[in-house]
């Protein structure tokens, strides 16, 4: 899949980002509520699977301490020549996170990253952000219900995600906005999940 984002990104095909901007109201909305229950300073934000950084820089614009990471370098090289706020952004794997080059994270926002990897890869990650996650911290996650739509990741169930990352409660799922979404990704009746971090 990978590979297939570093064509897309090569050639500018990036459907995700336009369907991301329509959808912009109800996204601040769901981060509105997720600070709402927090005390400032916020703390430290991972956004996984970043791209070209729009959700870390609002992440960072809000208060976070903001980190992209994506496994697609020209992704994160234009994420990172934006001057739109203070997020720094790293080259690296979902499947791959360690406390020792990433330190430790209140909150994880996921934008249909987890949703296009294979099983083994999921609970590679899934084990990677329960290893850097401080005690009581959240993860917000947009991914796609299982699909056989050509070209669209393969989505996950609930029940996927809480096998990837047992150490999590399930906190709520509730239907994403599909406003900006072609048609085909509209089908997916994509979800927003959240969850946290068990003591």
């Amino acid at each position: 899949m990978s590979t297939a984002y570093a064509i897309a990104y090569r050639l500018g095909i990036t459907p995700w980002e336009d369907a991301g901007a329509a959808a912009d109201t109800s996204f601040r909305a769901l981060l509105d509520r997720e600070e709402a229950e927090r005390s400032r300073p916020l703390g430290r934000a991972l956004d996984l699977g970043c791209g070209r950084g729009t959700h870390t820089h609002a992440l960072a614009r809000r208060g976070w301490q903001a980190v992209g990471l994506d496994n697609v370098p020209r992704a994160i090289q234009a994420a990172s020549s934006k001057d739109a706020s203070n997020a720094t952004f790293v080259v690296g794997d979902v499947t791959d996170l360690r406390v020792e080059s990433l330190g430790s994270y209140d909150f994880f926002l996921d934008v249909g990253c987890l949703h296009g990897l294979r099983p083994a890869q999921r609970l590679a990650a899934g084990r990677g952000i329960s290893a850097i996650a401080n005690v009581g911290a959240t993860l917000l996650m947009l991914a796609f219900q299982p699909t056989r739509v050509p070209f669209l990741p393969g989505g996950l169930t609930a029940t996927d995600i809480t096998e990837a990352l047992p150490a999590w409660d399930l906190l709520s799922m509730e239907p994403a906005d599909t406003t900006g979404m072609a048609p085909p990704m509209k089908k997916t009746a994509p979800q927003w999940y959240r969850l946290r971090r068990r003591p």
